[in-house]
Protein backbone atom coordinates (compact mmCIF):
# COMPACT_ATOMS: atom_id res chain seq x y z
CA UNK A 1 0.00 0.00 0.00
CA UNK A 2 2.84 1.91 0.83
CA UNK A 3 4.57 2.33 -2.74
CA UNK A 4 1.58 2.39 -4.32
CA UNK A 5 0.70 5.76 -2.59
CA UNK A 6 4.46 6.84 -3.08
CA UNK A 7 4.30 6.09 -6.82
CA UNK A 8 0.63 7.78 -6.83
CA UNK A 9 2.13 10.87 -5.32
CA UNK A 10 5.31 11.02 -7.72
CA UNK A 11 2.80 10.72 -10.66
CA UNK A 12 0.86 13.36 -9.38
CA UNK A 13 4.00 15.63 -8.79
CA UNK A 14 5.41 14.89 -12.02
CA UNK A 15 2.37 15.68 -14.18
CA UNK A 16 2.75 18.79 -12.11
CA UNK A 17 5.49 19.61 -13.02
CA UNK A 18 7.60 19.37 -9.98
CA UNK A 19 10.80 17.77 -9.31
CA UNK A 20 11.15 14.85 -7.94
CA UNK A 21 14.38 13.41 -5.60
CA UNK A 22 14.49 10.01 -6.26
CA UNK A 23 17.09 8.23 -4.07
CA UNK A 24 20.20 7.49 -5.47
CA UNK A 25 21.24 3.28 -6.02
CA UNK A 26 24.81 2.44 -5.60
CA UNK A 27 26.61 0.81 -8.28
CA UNK A 28 29.31 -1.53 -8.61
CA UNK A 29 32.88 0.05 -10.22
CA UNK A 30 32.91 -1.12 -14.39
CA UNK A 31 33.18 -4.50 -15.35
CA UNK A 32 35.77 -3.12 -18.23
CA UNK A 33 39.53 -4.26 -17.51
CA UNK A 34 40.85 -5.64 -14.33
CA UNK A 35 39.16 -4.49 -10.89
CA UNK A 36 41.48 -3.08 -8.66
CA UNK A 37 41.01 -3.28 -5.12
CA UNK A 38 43.18 -2.55 -2.11
CA UNK A 39 43.93 -2.83 1.62
CA UNK A 40 45.87 -0.17 3.68
CA UNK A 41 47.51 -0.96 6.38
CA UNK A 42 47.87 -0.17 10.19
CA UNK A 43 46.04 3.23 11.27
CA UNK A 44 44.56 3.85 7.72
CA UNK A 45 41.26 1.76 8.15
CA UNK A 46 39.06 4.76 6.92
CA UNK A 47 41.75 6.25 4.32
CA UNK A 48 43.72 4.49 1.29
CA UNK A 49 47.01 4.31 2.97
CA UNK A 50 48.60 6.25 -0.02
CA UNK A 51 47.22 3.62 -2.53
CA UNK A 52 45.81 5.32 -6.08
CA UNK A 53 44.51 4.33 -9.37
CA UNK A 54 42.41 1.94 -7.67
CA UNK A 55 38.28 1.03 -8.01
CA UNK A 56 37.67 0.13 -4.33
CA UNK A 57 39.21 0.25 -1.05
CA UNK A 58 39.15 -2.32 1.92
CA UNK A 59 37.64 -0.25 4.99
CA UNK A 60 37.97 -1.54 8.09
CA UNK A 61 39.38 -0.71 11.70
CA UNK A 62 43.63 -1.42 10.68
CA UNK A 63 44.32 -2.08 14.40
CA UNK A 64 47.13 -4.85 15.04
CA UNK A 65 44.39 -7.88 16.05
CA UNK A 66 43.23 -10.25 14.65
CA UNK A 67 40.00 -9.58 15.37
CA UNK A 68 40.76 -6.55 12.67
CA UNK A 69 42.58 -8.60 10.42
CA UNK A 70 39.39 -10.89 10.44
CA UNK A 71 36.99 -7.60 9.94
CA UNK A 72 39.34 -7.19 6.86
CA UNK A 73 39.07 -10.33 5.18
CA UNK A 74 35.52 -10.56 5.81
CA UNK A 75 34.91 -7.41 4.26
CA UNK A 76 37.73 -8.06 1.17
CA UNK A 77 35.42 -10.84 0.72
CA UNK A 78 31.77 -9.01 0.38
CA UNK A 79 33.80 -6.53 -2.16
CA UNK A 80 35.18 -9.15 -4.14
CA UNK A 81 31.75 -10.99 -4.34
CA UNK A 82 29.74 -7.91 -4.95
CA UNK A 83 31.71 -6.98 -7.85
CA UNK A 84 31.79 -10.63 -9.13
CA UNK A 85 28.54 -11.09 -8.82
CA UNK A 86 27.63 -7.98 -11.16
CA UNK A 87 31.18 -8.53 -13.81
CA UNK A 88 31.08 -12.49 -13.61
CA UNK A 89 34.18 -12.63 -15.65
CA UNK A 90 36.42 -9.61 -14.78
CA UNK A 91 39.42 -10.15 -13.28
CA UNK A 92 40.19 -9.08 -9.48
CA UNK A 93 43.49 -7.86 -8.48
CA UNK A 94 44.05 -7.23 -5.14
CA UNK A 95 46.22 -5.10 -3.25
CA UNK A 96 47.29 -4.90 0.34
CA UNK A 97 50.19 -3.19 2.29
CA UNK A 98 51.54 -4.12 5.92
CA UNK A 99 48.29 -5.39 8.00
CA UNK A 100 46.20 -4.85 4.28
CA UNK A 101 48.87 -7.60 2.64
CA UNK A 102 48.42 -9.88 5.79
CA UNK A 103 44.34 -9.58 5.18
CA UNK A 104 44.76 -10.38 1.57
CA UNK A 105 47.11 -13.00 2.03
CA UNK A 106 45.14 -14.74 4.65
CA UNK A 107 41.62 -14.06 2.13
CA UNK A 108 44.08 -16.03 -0.89
CA UNK A 109 44.84 -19.02 1.09
CA UNK A 110 41.24 -19.34 2.74
CA UNK A 111 39.44 -18.54 -0.93
CA UNK A 112 41.48 -20.08 -3.22
CA UNK A 113 39.63 -22.94 -4.65
CA UNK A 114 36.67 -20.54 -4.07
CA UNK A 115 37.69 -17.96 -6.92
CA UNK A 116 39.56 -18.09 -9.92
CA UNK A 117 40.25 -15.29 -12.00
CA UNK A 118 42.11 -13.33 -9.40
CA UNK A 119 45.60 -12.28 -8.59
CA UNK A 120 47.43 -10.67 -5.38
CA UNK A 121 50.12 -8.34 -4.73
CA UNK A 122 51.23 -8.05 -0.90
CA UNK A 123 53.57 -5.12 -0.09
CA UNK A 124 55.12 -5.59 3.15
CA UNK A 125 53.67 -8.47 4.26
CA UNK A 126 53.94 -9.47 7.90
CA UNK A 127 53.00 -13.00 7.14
CA UNK A 128 55.53 -13.64 4.24
CA UNK A 129 57.87 -16.76 4.84
CA UNK A 130 61.34 -16.45 3.35
CA UNK A 131 61.27 -18.54 0.66
CA UNK A 132 64.56 -19.23 0.51
CA UNK A 133 65.58 -15.03 1.38
CA UNK A 134 65.90 -12.96 4.09
CA UNK A 135 63.83 -14.18 7.60
CA UNK A 136 60.17 -14.63 7.31
CA UNK A 137 57.79 -11.09 8.50
CA UNK A 138 56.98 -10.25 12.43
CA UNK A 139 53.82 -12.39 12.13
CA UNK A 140 55.67 -15.80 12.84
CA UNK A 141 58.15 -13.81 15.37
CA UNK A 142 58.07 -15.34 18.70
CA UNK A 143 55.93 -13.47 21.34
CA UNK A 144 53.03 -12.61 18.13
CA UNK A 145 51.13 -15.47 19.51
CA UNK A 146 49.49 -13.41 22.02
CA UNK A 147 47.79 -11.84 18.59
CA UNK A 148 45.95 -15.18 17.86
CA UNK A 149 44.76 -16.74 14.38
CA UNK A 150 45.00 -15.52 11.51
CA UNK A 151 46.91 -12.94 12.15
CA UNK A 152 49.53 -14.88 13.53
CA UNK A 153 52.36 -17.42 11.67
CA UNK A 154 53.68 -16.98 8.20
CA UNK A 155 53.52 -19.04 5.27
CA UNK A 156 53.46 -18.97 1.67
CA UNK A 157 50.58 -21.38 0.21
CA UNK A 158 48.65 -19.27 -1.77
CA UNK A 159 46.71 -22.35 -4.04
CA UNK A 160 46.42 -21.63 -7.49
CA UNK A 161 46.42 -17.57 -7.25
CA UNK A 162 49.49 -15.96 -8.77
CA UNK A 163 50.57 -13.93 -5.76
CA UNK A 164 53.29 -11.40 -5.56
CA UNK A 165 55.44 -10.33 -2.33
CA UNK A 166 57.68 -7.78 -2.04
CA UNK A 167 59.76 -6.60 0.30
CA UNK A 168 62.55 -4.17 1.04
CA UNK A 169 64.29 -3.64 4.03
CA UNK A 170 61.51 -3.68 5.93
CA UNK A 171 61.08 -4.95 9.45
CA UNK A 172 57.54 -6.26 9.10
CA UNK A 173 58.13 -8.62 6.18
CA UNK A 174 61.56 -9.25 7.11
CA UNK A 175 62.46 -9.55 10.64
CA UNK A 176 66.05 -9.48 11.03
CA UNK A 177 66.40 -6.62 8.32
CA UNK A 178 69.40 -4.52 8.63
CA UNK A 179 67.50 -1.17 9.24
CA UNK A 180 65.50 -2.94 12.36
CA UNK A 181 62.94 -0.86 13.55
CA UNK A 182 63.92 2.18 11.87
CA UNK A 183 62.55 0.71 8.80
CA UNK A 184 59.07 1.21 10.14
CA UNK A 185 59.13 4.45 11.14
CA UNK A 186 57.29 7.20 8.68
CA UNK A 187 59.29 8.34 6.22
CA UNK A 188 61.56 5.44 5.64
CA UNK A 189 61.55 1.49 4.20
CA UNK A 190 57.98 0.50 5.39
CA UNK A 191 56.29 3.08 2.71
CA UNK A 192 59.32 2.72 0.32
CA UNK A 193 57.11 0.84 -1.97
CA UNK A 194 54.69 1.55 -4.89
CA UNK A 195 51.47 2.53 -4.29
CA UNK A 196 50.15 2.82 -7.66
CA UNK A 197 47.59 0.03 -8.16
CA UNK A 198 47.85 -0.03 -11.87
CA UNK A 199 51.90 -0.91 -11.30
CA UNK A 200 51.43 -4.26 -11.16
CA UNK A 201 50.54 -7.29 -13.47
CA UNK A 202 47.41 -9.92 -13.41
CA UNK A 203 49.93 -12.63 -13.42
CA UNK A 204 52.80 -12.09 -10.93
CA UNK A 205 53.81 -15.09 -9.10
CA UNK A 206 56.78 -14.65 -6.98
CA UNK A 207 58.82 -12.09 -4.21
CA UNK A 208 60.31 -9.04 -5.13
CA UNK A 209 63.55 -8.81 -2.26
CA UNK A 210 65.55 -6.12 -1.89
CA UNK A 211 64.99 -5.22 -5.36
CA UNK A 212 65.85 -8.82 -6.77
CA UNK A 213 62.81 -10.54 -7.99
CA UNK A 214 62.73 -14.55 -7.39
CA UNK A 215 60.07 -16.45 -9.99
CA UNK A 216 57.61 -19.05 -7.35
Amino acid sequence: MKNRLAVLVTSVLIAAGLSVALPQVASAASCAGTYRIVVPGFGHGSDAGGFYNFDQRVGYSAQLTSQSAREGVNELNRLVRDQRNVCPGQHVRMIGHSEGAAVVHIWVTANWQSFGNVNAVLLADPKRAPEGHGSGGLAGQPGTGIVGFPLVGVDNFYGNVPTVTICTDDIICDSTAPSGWLGYYPGTNHINYNFDANAYSDNGNGQWFYGQFFPR
